[in-house]
């Protein structure tokens, strides 16, 4: 009988504490770590993206974390097909492999497949950057608010590219973009195990908030400002980012820029929690119970 396959997917919200535990996890499962953290996959974007360290990136053989350049074009049905021929090697010589990140999209399509999305005329597109480029940020957010309020719960609301493909997909089907969002499953060769990380919001928050100030310190607003010639990126229409270009944009000072990298984190993380928690195949633990995590996941591939 051929011997089953598992991916062990390690999801929860931004600073909740997914890297420690998915280093333990690979030494106990002798196995290897995938980022599905689209933020992480930037080498330049090091302080805002809250890597892995050094250090812990050579205890354990990590994957698709500085692996592309900011100035790259890439997406999300790229990444399913690197990490599913990535997988297929893997698996020749470990059993199980560990996949983590807080991106829910980029995660889902590992596991399920993505969705068969319509073709949509480039000059809706081309009128919605207009539109963007004349009205800001906030035109798009209350957009799709007002089109597709089920998509806005879940998506990065920071992100510009997402908000105006929702918008392109509604004026080009005229249906809203969450109801494209009802997959297939793909098959895999692989069983996924789902592990979901979780604290109490107050705690939660506080680590947010904390981390935060880590960066500042380490030279976030100095990493940002070397980016700010490159601000239209993709790669940096990111919370941590954009909070920054505003400010040197001199929208406001950088008192209230800080306030907005603190608030915009905790709405990110609240965010990815909404995503995760319609998973019903997900089993949260708090990231303190690694025994317990250990003991579930061990009792799933009947060790």
């Amino acid at each position: 009988m051929a011997k089953q396959n598992y991916l062990i997917l390690v999801v929860g919200p931004t600073a909740v504490g997914k890297t420690e535990i998915c280093l333990k996890l690979a030494k106990k499962f002798n196995s290897e770590i995938i980022s599905c953290d689209s933020r992480q996959f930037y080498m330049e974007t090091n302080i805002g993206t809250a890597k892995p360290s050094e250090n812990e990136l050579q205890q354990i053989p990590h994957h698709f974390v500085n692996s592309l350049s900011i100035e790259d074009s890439y997406d999300v049905k790229m990444f399913e097909k690197e990490v599913i021929d990535l997988l297929d090697k893997l698996f020749k010589n470990h059993q199980v492999i560990i996949m983590t990140g807080g991106s829910g999209l980029f995660a889902d399509a590992v596991v399920n497949g993505l969705d068969d999305m319509p073709e949509i005329d480039s000059g809706i597109r081309k009128e919605i950057i207009r539109i963007y480029e004349e009205k800001g940020l906030e035109f798009l957010q209350k957009e799709v608010g007002r089109i597709d309020p089920e998509y806005l719960q879940v998506v990065d609301q920071n992100n510009p590219q997402r908000l105006m493909r929702a918008i392109e997909v509604f004026r080009g089907t005229g249906k809203p973009f969450s109801s494209f969002r009802v997959k297939k499953k793909a098959k895999r060769n692989f069983q996924t195990i789902k592990i979901g990380l979780e604290r109490n919001r107050e705690e939660l928050y506080h680590r947010i908030d904390k981390r935060m100030d880590q960066m500042i310190m380490e030279g976030l607003f100095e990493e940002a400002e070397s980016f700010f010639d490159k601000r239209g990126l993709n790669s940096l229409q990111t919370v941590g980012y954009q909070e920054i270009f505003g400010y040197l944009e001199g929208k406001y000072d950088r008192e209230e820029a800080i306030r907005l990298l603190k608030r915009n984190s905790r709405r990110y993380a609240k965010r990815q929690l909404t995503w995760f928690r319609k998973d019903v195949e997900i089993k949260w633990f708090k990231p303190n119970e690694e025994e317990e995590i250990i003991t579930y996941i061990s009792s799933q591939i009947g060790e």
